[in-house]
């Protein structure tokens, strides 16, 4: 498992550094596993696409709370994105969306959960990734530094990390805080 210092950094950094870390979900036994290869950062006061800009709320409160922390959210009225508190001690609020793994272990309960077996297909973007983990609004506020149902541990380490504006945002979009790796060239 990731130290809680690992999240205790600036938001953008934590958002490069946790590429190529592995994400861990336990489930009755069964483990799934993957890679984690794109992640957005989503800081406070200087992040109007920040879910924390406007101040803490009940949906984003878990943002503002101790880092390595879950933050799980409802979006569209019918897909959970899953991310991971993490902020500079200084900075009052701040998360990393966690976009896309590269699954490693678990694929058969991965495929059934998605309803396919497209392998390109199954984790490919963060709506897929907590459907086919099983990440819902239970995890909300998991411990990812204690709990053995949900964490990340070291994993891989990336050779080259691209940068890009966030996806599916309006404002902010001059900030490159979308970063990708590719899994095929660690």
């Amino acid at each position: 498992m990731l130290p809680r210092e690992f999240y205790n950094k600036d938001t953008v950094i934590v958002a490069r550094n946790i590429l190529g870390k592995r994400i861990i979900r336990k489930i009755n036994g069964t483990m799934m596993t993957g890679i984690i290869i794109e992640t957005e950062a989503y800081r406070h006061t200087d992040d109007p696409a920040s879910h924390a800009f406007a101040n803490k709320t009940e949906r984003n409160k878990a943002m503002f709370e101790e880092v390595g922390h879950a933050y799980v959210y409802f979006t569209y009225g019918m897909h959970y994105c899953f991310n991971v508190v993490a902020r500079h001690p200084k900075s009052k609020a701040g998360a990393v969306l966690i976009r896309a793994v590269e699954p490693e272990k678990g694929i058969k309960r991965i495929q059934k959960n998605r309803g396919t077996t497209n392998l390109k297909n199954l984790t490919n973007g963060p709506a897929k990734l907590t459907q086919a983990l099983e990440i819902t609004k239970d995890c909300y506020g998991i411990d990812l530094t204690k709990d053995l149902k949900l964490y990340i541990e070291d994993g891989v380490k990336p050779r080259k990390i691209y940068e890009s504006p966030r996806i599916g945002i309006k404002k902010a979009t001059d900030k490159l805080w979308n970063f990708k790796i590719n899994v095929k060239k660690i």
